[in-house]
């Protein structure tokens, strides 16, 4: 029996738990492609994933299994979260490491969540059995630390160690009077018996002295004992020698009980001493336990807040929550350093984009667009539009003007539809060495935008109705923390004559682009939101006669230009945060934009 308990007191926790999980059963496994949040560059990608044996890996692709997986986290100690407000996507997390993830639909993300929840909760950890095992370790090391923590803090109390030696020999003083006073008294119990008197009473013996000169009753007296010890005196008995053989004349009563007394004081005195030792030590150990709770309870509400932080994901710069969208992580300032920032990057990557491209040589355009083409009323009825605004420059109160520099100035609108800022914006500039022609031109021809036009990662023409009107199709850089754009649009170049040439009317080139649904080369089911646009890049040339008969150059030239631009651009974002970037990027790239024409066109022929 005593083998047995000894067998099971030295069973080690690492047989404990190989024991235990020799009992586990994973469930089944489960293998999908999901989309995982690679970087704020990337945004989500799709990845397989894999979920086995309590471990969750994933690979670029169901194809590259065969050569390791690209990562992998265990679930014993994962947390696993369904997002508040997307329903498709949740988060695992171990530690500092943190994947976002999103299934097809809600029905798959309940399915993964599932899973994995239960390959967790099959792994063992926060089982009973793991916490009834760890509970006990505890109990175990808290009393061995209780008991060594006393005995330490009794080895300090050197006061109450001194004081109980103390009692100790008072102790011994009290049992020599006690063995004193005893063998006295059982000498005068053998003197009596001796003395064949059997009938004294204690309270007749009132001192020691009464044995020195005994009472003799009279011969009337009924006392018969008294009697009898009378006779005994009278014999001549020696009562003496019985007394000094047992040492009684020895005995100095008043002064044991003297010592007696001082002795039980001394006790008293001792007893009070530890008392009020024990009130300190008491008052002591009151204010250490008062310490110790204070501590602990410091420490439990420290593990609950960590305990709560580890439920919560973290912070991970650059993640889908802080993505722009009505919940975003971080507020409209942040969110907008954040923007001004990334934009601040893409300009410093034109301006040296700028200074080592060459220009490709201009083809003239032509107007040719089929009377029969499904885009034909549409075009130009959008451009005709245009053009009546341009005419008139109607610029109410109801524009406010937001830029004004030199010869340039923008005017916004404020205008929201669905809650997203749509704000109209007129712009009106004038720049010397340069036709409109020119200007439209290189605005228009797709073989050159990606030269001048910074935030775009991509540009593609999909289809061309004529030679001077096409589809594109372009992918704007991404914008941190906002999600990438694309558009989707028709985009023409056309030469406006005046019409009535009794008037000494305006000539004008106009590039219109104009957002239009769908395409059938348009590539499907991107994770970028489509932005939409109706744009118009308006110019008129002006010029100089010379002086003399000179040929008309570069300074005898002047493009006024008109920038009309009504852009909704989709998903979700501050206000403020839209319409400071409106602000800031118009301005920009007006002036980008025409430096770029005056630094390809000043070499060159001048194009009327």
């Amino acid at each position: 029996m005593m083998s047995e308990e000894k067998d099971a007191l030295s069973l080690t926790d690492e047989e404990e738990d190989d024991e235990f999980e020799d009992d586990i059963t994973f469930p089944y496994e489960l293998q999908q492609t999901l989309s995982k949040w690679t970087n704020y560059i990337h945004g989500w990608q799709d990845r397989y994933f894999v979920l086995k044996d309590a471990t969750l890996s994933y690979y670029k692709s169901e194809n590259e299994t065969a050569f390791g997986c690209r990562g992998a986290v265990s679930l014993l100690r994962a947390s696993i979260r369904p997002h508040p407000y997307d329903e498709c996507r949740f988060d695992v997390s171990v530690n500092d490491c943190l994947w976002y993830l999103r299934a097809e639909n809600a029905e798959a993300r309940q399915k993964w969540v599932e899973a994995l929840e239960t390959h967790r909760t099959e792994s063992g950890y926060g089982s009973e059995n793991s916490l009834r095992r760890h509970g006990s370790m505890l109990s175990i090391t808290s009393g061995t630390s209780l008991s060594t923590q006393s005995t330490s803090s009794f080895k300090r109390g050197r006061g109450l160690r001194e004081k109980l030696a103390e009692m100790e020999t008072f102790r011994d003083i009290l049992c020599r009077q006690v063995d004193t006073l005893q063998g006295y008294f059982d000498a005068c119990a053998e003197a009596m018996k001796a003395a064949g008197l059997h009938h004294v009473d204690s309270d007749d013996i009132d001192d020691v002295d009464d044995y020195d000169t005994p009472r003799v009753s009279s011969p009337s007296s009924k006392d018969a004992p008294n009697s009898l010890f009378s006779e005994k005196l009278s014999k001549g008995e020696d009562f003496v020698g019985i007394f000094s053989q047992h040492g009684a004349h020895a005995i100095d009563f008043k002064g044991e009980a003297f010592t007696f007394k001082a002795t039980t004081a001394g006790i008293v005195a001792t007893l009070n001493h530890c008392i009020e030792l024990m009130s300190q030590r008491e008052d002591a150990w009151r204010k250490r336990s008062e310490r110790e709770t204070e501590k602990r309870k410091k420490i439990e509400e420290a593990y609950k807040a960590l305990l709560q932080d580890s439920k919560k994901p973290p912070i991970v710069i650059g993640g889908p929550d802080y993505e722009e969208g009505p919940h975003c992580a971080i507020n409209e300032d942040e969110f907008f350093d954040a923007v001004d920032a990334s934009l601040d990057k893409l300009d410093k990557e034109v301006e040296n984009k700028l200074s080592i491209q060459k220009i490709k040589p201009p083809k003239a355009p032509k107007t040719s667009l089929s009377p029969k083409h499904k885009y034909y009323k549409e075009i130009n009825e959008v451009i005709a539009e245009h053009i009546k605004y341009a005419a008139k420059l109607d610029i109410d109160n109801t524009w406010e003007l937001i830029h004004d520099e030199g010869e340039m100035k923008v005017f916004k609108r404020e205008m929201e539809e669905d809650g997203m800022v749509v704000d109209p914006l007129k712009a009106v500039h004038t720049v010397k060495g340069i036709t409109g022609h020119e200007v439209c031109h290189y605005f228009w021809n797709p073989d050159v935008r990606m030269e001048w036009e910074g935030t775009l990662e991509s540009a593609q023409v999909l289809d061309w109705f004529s030679e001077d009107t096409c589809v594109c199709y372009q992918i704007h850089k991404k914008v941190w923390p906002t999600t990438q754009r694309e558009a989707l649009f028709w985009t023409q170049i056309r030469h406006v004559p005046n019409e009535d040439e009794d008037e000494d009317g305006p000539d004008y080139w106009i590039v219109c682009n104009y957002s239009i649904p769908d395409h059938d080369k348009c590539p499907e089911k991107t994770k970028n939101i489509r932005a939409i646009m109706n744009v118009a890049m308006i110019c008129e040339t002006v010029v100089e006669p010379p002086q003399s008969d000179r040929n008309i150059t570069r300074e005898n030239i002047t493009c006024k230009i008109q920038y009309h631009a009504n852009v909704n651009p989709g998903g979700w974002a501050p206000a403020s945060v839209l319409r400071a970037v409106y602000k800031r990027e118009y301005p920009k790239f007006l002036k980008r934009f025409t430096q770029y024409v005056m630094d390809q066109t000043k070499d060159k022929p001048i194009m009327f």
